[in-house]
């Protein structure tokens, strides 16, 4: 069950609606807000406290109350894009008529995956993308339908859209989709790239400042690649099991934040980002991780739970990834990599640098044991500002 929606930011979004409200509300309509802020200001629901969505319902059952679905579609929509999204999402089950404002904008389109032929397959898409992006005013959902050419399949594509220049792009394919059409020969890379010197090609994802990816696929990969070449202004990247992308090369001073979760095919990550304060890594140990003009980084996570992605790496490719995150101030690793290390004669202490600002340093490894130990013990010899250790 999703975490419950706070009272507080519900209220907060009620209040700025009720002071940056552009319609002509009548005194009637500006009674029902005051009733809903009222209500939800009560005893038993105290605006410091978490809103339990069953006591709101309840609520709402007790007082024959259901303020908020007599209010106008455009009000409703209005007062919604005050919350952050995933709380705007989480607040449709409070009202029957604001689910309604969820309900997704569906577009069929038809799609080669052959990429030989799939230029027209990408134009109408991003014609379509285009409509979806046009504007931020208010939240939004897409749901594509792309038919197979010469197949009964289809893949969806769904977009939810936030009013923080927020794109949440997740796909769903069926399993006979993935199988007839294994084989299909492929000249695209399984690549996203982004570089801010590129012309922008299309200006409807010139905007996007959040960008989420999930479940990306070999089918699909050459679609959200061009959502991707496109966001020039991308603050926050996060890519989730998306197992057919291979690599990821990011040059823009724009992104602040990136994460990678549970990618199992990516084998190499560029990133040249000044700005980037953080970097999250969930999966398997990619090949290459190379981090350039990372200067303001700060926080960096390597949960590689999933050991390495290839057997064929050695200490000075590690090394090499570790001299990067060198300046951080908070780091979380796998036991198991810093351990491997320690066993192939690396002592931490002589190198030829030192994590001299972290601060905050999460150790993950599932048993501790006398070498683990060890390893641990090594690698504080090379923190020596070290204020706070987590084992997990």
């Amino acid at each position: 069950m999703p975490p419950p929606l706070t009272t507080a930011s519900f209220i907060c979004a009620m209040n700025s609606f009720a002071q940056t409200c552009p319609f002509q509300s009548t005194e009637t309509e500006s009674t029902r807000l005051q009733m809903i802020l009222h209500s939800l200001a009560t005893d038993n629901l105290s605006s410091t406290s978490t809103l339990a969505l069953g006591k709101y319902q309840k609520l709402m059952e007790e007082e024959k109350l259901d303020l908020i679905s007599s209010l106008p579609f455009e009000l409703q929509q209005r007062i919604i894009s005050f919350l952050p999204l995933k709380e705007a999402v989480r607040a449709s089950v409070l009202s029957t008529h604001w689910k309604s404002l969820w309900s997704p904008i569906q577009v069929s389109l038809n799609f080669d995956p052959n990429p030989i032929n799939h230029e027209g397959s990408v134009q109408e898409f991003n014609q379509v993308m285009g409509m979806c992006m046009r504007s931020y005013a208010c939240l939004e959902q897409w749901k594509l339908c792309l038919n197979v050419v010469d197949s009964n399949e289809a893949l969806i594509l769904k977009a939810t859209k936030g009013v923080d220049r927020e794109l949440h792009l997740e796909l769903f394919e069926t399993k006979k989709v993935s199988r007839d059409f294994k084989s299909e020969p492929t000249s695209t890379s399984a690549c996203l790239c982004l570089h801010s010197h590129h012309p922008t090609q299309t200006e409807s994802f010139s905007g996007v400042k959040l960008l989420h990816l999930r479940s990306v696929t070999n089918l699909t990969k050459t679609l959200v690649s061009e959502v991707f070449s496109n966001c020039h202004v991308l603050e926050s990247l996060k890519l989730e099991k998306c197992r057919g992308l291979e690599s990821l090369d990011v040059k823009t001073d724009s992104l602040r934040s990136l994460v990678v979760a549970d990618c199992s095919n990516m084998a190499a990550i560029t990133i040249s980002a000044q700005n980037i304060k953080s970097f999250w890594f969930h999966g398997a140990l990619p090949q290459i991780i190379t981090l350039k003009n990372t200067r303001s980084l700060i926080d960096v996570v390597l949960n590689l739970k999933d050991g390495p992605i290839s057997n064929e790496f050695d200490c000075e490719e590690i090394l090499s990834i570790l001299f990067s995150f060198k300046d951080v101030e908070a780091l979380t690793i796998s036991g198991w990599l810093l351990e491997w290390l320690c066993s192939a004669g690396v002592i931490f202490g002589r190198l030829d640098f030192q994590f001299n600002k972290l601060k905050a340093l999460t150790w993950i490894d599932s048993l501790i044991d006398k070498d683990k130990r060890d390893s641990l013990a090594c690698f504080l010899n090379a923190c020596p500002l070290l204020e706070k250790l987590l084992v997990e």
